[in-house]
């Protein structure tokens, strides 16, 4: 159940981050939201996958992406090239 929440902050902090909101197909409400889900809930010392699966909403990977091969050529164009 949604209950309605007051919050005061700083006018241009707001106009920001309706923009981002709007960029990014999101609500205000459902910005803070997920902020507030993201400071109460447990994290895990992520590897690779998590940090892929964080984003994965943003970018769209191929269903057979393999996350440590990736990482691992990433490591070696930047390291052995």
């Amino acid at each position: 159940m949604n209950k309605k929440l007051t919050l005061s902050l700083n006018e241009e902090v707001i106009e920001k981050a309706k923009i981002y909101a709007e960029n990014t197909g999101n609500s205000l409400s459902g910005l803070v939201e997920d902020y507030f889900e993201k400071l109460i809930s447990p994290a895990p010392i992520p590897d690779s996958s998590d940090r892929l699966l964080a984003i994965s909403g943003k970018i769209k990977l191929p269903k057979d992406f393999d996350a440590d091969q990736a990482r691992r050529k990433a490591v070696e164009v930047k390291h052995l090239k």
